[in-house]
């Protein structure tokens, strides 16, 4: 176990800080970039992509490709340094968006996929 503190902020059994592995702590941080909305980190205002803010109507083709661009645009920007995004789809299931993830860890060298969904809000 590292010293990256687990996401969402949570205690362990001991009544510490959570802490987790690498590998993990960048999977958290690629979720926060995916569901962190505009102006919503007071410093960094411009950090993440909203996805959440996408899905106001149906999920559709158009929303996900309009997802899928935002997406690798805030990965690159946000993530480059520690990882490469080798491919992202995204795609309109039922009432969700799937996000499927494979990027390669910069600092071990492993490829990793990681996968998120994001439900349209209930009316």
């Amino acid at each position: 176990m590292s010293g990256n503190i687990a996401f969402p902020y949570h205690f362990d059994a001991r009544g510490r800080t959570a802490t987790t592995d690498d590998d993990t702590h960048l999977r958290d941080l690629i979720e926060q970039v995916l569901m962190t909305c505009a102006s919503e980190r007071v410093n960094i205002p411009s950090f993440g992509c909203g996805v959440p803010q996408l899905l106001f109507g149906a999920a559709s083709d158009t929303v996900a490709a309009t997802a899928q661009f935002l997406i690798q645009g805030a990965l690159q920007r946000w993530m480059a340094p520690k990882l490469l995004l080798q491919d992202l789809t995204v795609t309109a299931q039922d009432d969700a968006l799937v996000i499927d993830i494979t990027y390669l860890n910069r600092l071990t060298q492993e490829q990793r996929t990681a996968s998120f969904s994001s439900p349209v809000p209930s009316p």
